[in-house]
């Protein structure tokens, strides 16, 4: 069984995040039943991930662009240092893009989940959602 963690273990709740599960609890497939169907709470620990809609959209798009621009920095380094010093543009540009569009549009449902852990570590659970978990978690 999953364990709950206290709001002190960033590391872990970004891993859980990284692997599109719940931050809280480790739940598999807590939110994201597909690429863009959302679940209103995690089917494990009952946790209702929309504490503030418009700031956590923010947030979200803010780990996706992240997220994508250190892809498309890593990519261009590994192609540079590989074919240093006759760095063919083209086909370079070509790679880095492809990596761009793939990373940030295949990275919408885990910006989400990774948003949701920086969130938790910056504003803890209050007592009322640690109820209101409680009381919508599966037996």
């Amino acid at each position: 069984m999953n364990r709950q963690l206290d709001q002190s273990d960033l590391f872990t709740m970004l891993v859980r995040g990284l692997f599109r599960r719940c931050a809280r609890c480790g739940g598999k497939g807590a939110f994201l039943t597909g690429w863009k169907k959302q679940e209103e709470r995690c089917k494990t620990c009952g946790f209702a991930w929309q504490r503030d809609l418009v700031g956590f959209q923010l947030g979200a798009a803010a780990i996706n662009f992240i997220l994508t621009g250190g892809s498309l920095l890593f990519v261009m380094a590994i192609g540079v240092f590989v074919t240093y010093p006759d760095v063919p543009t083209w086909p370079l540009i070509a790679v880095v893009g492809s990596v761009a569009l793939i990373v940030g549009i295949g990275g919408f449902p885990t910006s989400y989940t990774v948003w949701l852990a920086i969130d938790l570590r910056l504003r803890p659970l209050d007592e009322t959602e640690i109820a209101d978990a409680a009381a919508h978690a599966r037996s």
